[in-house]
């Protein structure tokens, strides 16, 4: 993938309510404005309460809305596996993946109205998909850095990292500190040199 500033990219956000996902969109959009780039964010779906499915798109290079149909986007950020892979329909052939392999099970599951698949079928179905396709243990990492939500800022900094997005993990390093309340800011900025050693 081209990582020119005009090259137009979807994004699209999914997780567990209560996990930070639509934080990480601001975020995330917030480091694509501190690059210099044409930003637009919306809320797909979201749930109000805790375990519900949360999704999200960004979109960046001169969109006119967050409007994103199936198969179209080029890059899936999942902060939970199941919901990655209840995302993958969203996901154009040979996109990027990056997602957290720590389990929060939804509310669905807790209910016993769904079974939790196995990563190694959450992975094989992604690897199908997808021509970048990267599983970390986010929460644990956040939990390391000082704080289990900040695990949503190690896959930001991943995806900022490997060189997909028209910008890197400066921009992402200058949103964090511009955009996060002081109290938060000491352990994102860990998380994010986590996410640059995975």
């Amino acid at each position: 993938m081209s990582t020119s500033k005009n090259k137009r990219l979807r994004i699209y956000f999914t997780g567990v309510g209560g996990q930070g996902t639509l934080t990480a969109t601001k975020l995330l959009a917030d480091a694509a404005l501190e690059a210099g780039l044409d930003v637009v964010a919306g809320e797909v779906h979201g749930m109000a309460q805790r375990g519900g499915v949360v999704e999200s798109v960004l979109m960046l290079g001169g969109w006119r809305s967050p409007r994103l149909d199936l198969g179209e986007a080029d890059v899936l950020l999942g902060f939970e596996p199941l919901e990655t892979l209840r995302g993958l329909p969203y996901l154009k052939p040979g996109g990027a993946i990056f997602s957290s392999s720590d389990a929060l099970p939804p509310l669905s599951v807790s209910l016993g109205q769904a079974a939790y698949p196995g990563m190694t079928h959450i992975k094989a179905q992604a690897q199908q998909i997808a021509g970048i396709c990267r599983f970390m243990p986010c929460r644990s990492l956040g939990q390391q850095a000082g704080s289990v939500q900040s695990g949503n800022t190690v896959l930001l900094s991943a995806v900022c990292a490997s060189g997909i997005l028209p910008f890197g993990t400066e921009a992402l390093e200058a949103a964090i500190r511009n955009t996060l309340p002081s109290r938060l800011q000491d352990v994102n900025l860990k998380a994010l040199e986590l996410g640059l050693s995975i």
